[in-house]
């Protein structure tokens, strides 16, 4: 009896141990419409992981990032609209949600700011030389050197090599 105990126990221990990466997959509910399943995949990469912050929901194995895409499956299913679903996010979470923030009075600076900065950065430049050509305009002619000057030179040349 103990001989067959561990035989069975013996033959079962390989099931036991490839079962278990079985057991370690999540698998998340999808929507039974393909193209609702397909726009909830959009909406997902369009929505920021709040815990990883720089990887959408979609990429995400974050359990938030689970509940939200379990919120957009359920929105869609409900019949919401991209733009619905999206704005019902942005109530809950605020704008930081969105991955590509939306052009507004609040992200303003933000979609303006670089081209801003860049314009200002080309406008110092242009300064710059402008006023480094008055400078070398306006400024006096080099008077040529004297002789003095010349041998002074001549030996300091010859010095060198």
């Amino acid at each position: 009896m103990l001989k067959r105990l561990a035989l069975l126990i013996l033959l079962l221990a390989p099931l036991a141990l490839v079962s278990v990466p079985l057991a370690a997959q999540h698998m998340e509910p999808t929507l039974s419409d393909p193209a609702a399943e397909a726009r909830a995949r959009t909406l997902s990469k369009e929505l920021r992981c709040l815990v990883c912050q720089n990887q959408s929901i979609e990429e995400s194995n974050a359990s938030l990032a689970r509940d939200l895409r379990r919120i957009v499956r359920e929105r869609i299913a409900a019949g919401d609209s991209d733009r619905q679903v999206l704005d019902y996010l942005v109530s809950r979470y605020g704008e930081w949600v969105l991955l590509t923030p939306r052009f507004n009075a609040s992200t303003l600076l933000l979609w303006i700011g670089p081209g801003l900065l860049m314009a200002l950065g080309i406008l110092a430049v242009l300064m710059v030389q402008r006023r480094q050509r008055r400078a070398l305009a306006e400024a006096p002619p080099a008077a040529p050197l004297s002789e003095a000057e010349h041998k002074r030179l001549a030996d300091l040349m010859k010095n060198e090599g």
